[in-house]
Formats: C-alpha cells, sequence, structure tokens
C-alpha cells in the first residue's frame, strides 16, 4: 500500500514562512504528478500548486509570487515552501500524487492523498 505523510505545518505571523513536506512510500514503481492542495473551514478544496514528474509546475493565482513547489523523484518527496504568508493561506494542506504502484500482481495507477497538515497565519 502506498502512503503519503505531511509534515511542517503550524502556527506562523503574517509575513512568516513555511516549509511542508510530503514523502511517499510503498510499492511505488513511478509517480506522475504531484501537488498540494489546501481545505478552509466551510470551503472547498483547491489546488495550491503542483508539478511534472518533469518539473513544470501551475500554481493558483492567490499564491503565485509567494509559494513555491520542488520534488525529489528518487526521495519520492514533494515540498511547498510558503513565505509571505497572509491569514488567508490559514487551512489544511493535503499532497497529493498520481502514483503508478505494482500491487497483486498488477500494474496499478491511482491518486492518492496525505493526512492533511494544519497551517494557521496569525494577523
Amino acid at each position: 500500500q502506498v502512503q503519503l505523510v505531511e509534515s511542517g505545518g503550524g502556527l506562523v505571523q503574517a509575513g512568516g514562512s513555511l516549509r511542508l513536506s510530503c514523502a511517499a512510500s510503498g510499492s511505488i514503481v513511478s509517480m506522475n504528478a504531484m501537488g498540494w492542495y489546501r481545505q478552509a473551514p466551510g470551503k472547498q478544496r483547491d489546488l495550491v500548486a503542483a508539478i511534472t514528474s518533469g518539473g513544470s509546475t501551475n500554481y493558483a493565482d492567490s499564491v503565485k509570487g509567494r509559494f513555491s513547489i520542488s520534488r525529489n523523484n528518487t526521495k519520492k518527496t514533494v515540498w511547498l515552501q510558503m513565505s509571505s504568508l497572509k491569514p488567508e493561506d490559514t487551512a489544511v494542506y493535503y499532497c497529493n500524487a498520481d502514483i503508478v504502484v505494482f500491487s497483486d500482481g498488477r500494474i496499478r495507477r491511482s491518486d492518492y492523498w496525505g493526512q492533511g497538515t494544519q497551517v494557521t497565519v496569525s494577523s
């Protein structure tokens, strides 16, 4: 089975920085796109940033210029560097990955989610 384990969330003052990490483990054959989503209370889960296996990135307009996504395919890890944080960035942040696994003698491609990590930005 595949697991995505996130870390790095916490409480920070406005203008501060945090770095989120997400490490994948399990019977992984390859990893395609990886991304970070966030969900604030009472709101839907939205894409924050995504990165392809080749390193192409895209960002939500609200975080462009402040957040940076990166990955290491060998370490099966994706990071989200968040700077100039604002109170409106407060949310639970989820890691997501499109992963090809070897399971029960078969190759399968599935979408996986981490458990979420809380980011709180105080004003």
